[in-house]
């Protein structure tokens, strides 16, 4: 009982700190979508000027651990910047503190997964839906706009999906650079309440509950984006 007593003492606290969780979330995926779309085009084009830096990119940060890439990004960027005219210019309140290292970080590892992902669902379009379009006087970027890009998102939106979720719960390292997100914030109450487990109980029932309404809404959005195939099943 004194256990059940702890975890629910943690909740206010823990709860509070779910929204910072949720912005790492939805920044880094938004920007690990977009960059990872245009990774997928880069890789894509055929110029090795940009595929070559394109598969650099994918293949470095799918090989590094994601805590390795956070403490390079913080450490490294952290020594550079301070002797730099950032220091003297308005970018420095915001580039002091470590969210927008932390961000910058879980969006490129975000970035190169989302990146393969989309160049496969890409790849998997019919050439002949694109030599049509093409015939009737698509140019290039429209037939990207209206068919390629479409048909690619969602195609690949169920492994899209999951790796949100799997980017949801690595916000936890962000935890390791002083963040007080929800595992910031759980071993911030560990050190005050000589508590080891209470904490983590807590963090991981808050986790599950936002993984559990993340994976309903993202069904949703599954199911009405795709429900064209049902409906000529």
């Amino acid at each position: 009982m004194e256990t059940i007593s702890n975890v629910v003492g943690f909740l206010p606290a823990l709860i509070k700190a779910t929204p910072l969780t949720l912005l790492l979330t939805a920044v880094a995926g938004v920007f690990g979508l977009v960059i990872g779309t245009l990774v997928a085009l880069a890789r894509l084009s055929g110029r090795r000027v940009l595929s070559v830096p394109a598969y650099v990119f994918t293949f470095a940060f799918r090989g590094t651990p994601l805590l390795v890439q956070i403490y390079l990004i913080y450490y490294g960027l952290g020594q550079i910047l301070p002797g730099t005219w950032v220091r003297h210019s308005f970018l420095w309140p915001y580039l002091r503190d470590g969210l927008w290292y932390a961000i910058f970080a879980l969006s490129l590892n975000q970035a190169s997964y989302n990146a393969e992902v989309i160049r496969g669902a890409i790849k998997a379009i019919p050439r002949g839906q694109i030599e049509a379009a093409k015939s009737i006087g698509m140019r290039s970027s429209m037939v990207l706009r209206r068919i390629t890009l479409p048909q690619a998102f969602r195609s690949c939106l169920p492994v899209l999906t999951g790796d949100l979720i799997i980017l949801l719960k690595t916000t936890s390292l962000a935890s390791t650079i002083t963040i007080l997100e929800v595992m910031g914030t759980a071993r911030m109450l560990q050190r005050q309440s000589l508590l080891i487990f209470e904490p983590l109980i807590t963090a991981g029932i808050i986790y599950f509950t936002v993984v559990f309404i993340l994976t309903r809404v993202m069904g949703v959005v599954e199911k009405r984006l795709t429900r064209y195939r049902t409906a000529k099943a």
